[in-house]
């Protein structure tokens, strides 16, 4: 069991995500940067979708009632153990009663926290993922008691680590595919999508990235149609946005681009006012 000391700005647990009740209208969800999800969770051989624990902007503070094997990956947010700093992408030991904290990212915005087995929060819909209406709570707070498997040193790699590339946080370019309207921009407005410096807006969050620089852009609007996560709207008056994890299943903007998983985690570890840039992909 793990109590939370410091809920820290939002913090929340997720997992894979919910893949088979978007027909219903319900969120996938899911951790906003897989990569460094799954890289947690591989350094404890856990399976891929054990729930973490993701944190963004402030992290949490947590104390630990019994033992366990650790690993933090994702955004810099400056762990401690009791005090101490301690290296991301890295299988850890704790102990009962040893106090986790984390602070404010110095690169990165997401955060992520696994152990052993996977935290067992309830499963609903076949996920873990908080989501508010699907699970009980939307995000943790202050006393809240987290459930996980008891310590099995059988499964663990023992000081396995990991390095992570740097670009992957501090690469602007993100990868893209055309989406099914984008042939119907014209040309110069696809030059400009694909050519345009773009900034995160403060609004955005697991929803919804919203982007500023395609102003003098429109699209007409479309008849309702499937969305999911990485799909790139771009709304008549010349909004864009990037569906994120707890996005809608369908909308009636044009769906001028789509955004692979490794794409959606590299865009979700930029902080607002960040800079970006389509990087057009062939199919």
């Amino acid at each position: 069991m793990l109590k939370v000391l410091n809920p820290g700005l939002f913090t929340t647990i997720q997992d894979r995500g919910r893949f088979t009740h978007r027909k219903i209208g319900v969120p996938t969800s899911g951790a906003m940067d897989a990569i460094s999800a799954a890289l947690a969770n591989s350094l404890l051989n856990n399976d891929v979708d054990a729930a973490v624990m993701e944190f963004t902007m402030i992290g949490p503070k947590l104390q630990f009632n019994e033992s366990t094997h650790i690993s933090i990956s994702g955004g810099d947010f400056q762990a401690k153990l009791n005090n101490k700093n301690v290296d991301l992408n890295k299988a850890l030991f704790v102990d009962k009663g040893d106090v986790l904290s984390f602070s404010n990212p110095i690169y990165g915005y997401f955060g992520y926290l696994a152990v052993s087995g996977g935290f067992q929060t309830k499963n609903v819909l076949g996920s873990r993922s908080f989501y508010n209406g699907i699970t009980e709570k939307s995000k943790l707070e202050k006393g809240d008691t987290i459930p996980f498997l008891s310590l099995s040193s059988e499964k663990i790699i023992r000081n396995a680590s990991f390095s992570v590339e740097d670009n992957y946080f501090q690469e602007k370019k993100i990868p893209v595919y055309p989406g099914p309207e984008f042939d119907l921009l014209s040309n110069s407005f696809q030059k400009k999508v694909i050519n345009s410096v773009l900034e995160i807006k403060p609004q955005s969050n697991r929803m919804a990235y919203v982007l500023k620089g395609l102003e003098n852009i429109t699209a007409e609007d479309i008849i309702t149609a499937p969305v999911q996560p990485g799909t790139v709207q771009l709304t008549p008056s010349g909004a864009c946005v990037v569906l994120m994890k707890d996005a809608q299943t369908t909308g009636g903007y044009a769906r001028i681009l789509q955004l692979s998983e490794k794409a959606i985690g590299k865009l979700a570890q930029k902080k607002p006012g960040s800079t970006i840039q389509f990087d057009l992909q062939k199919i």
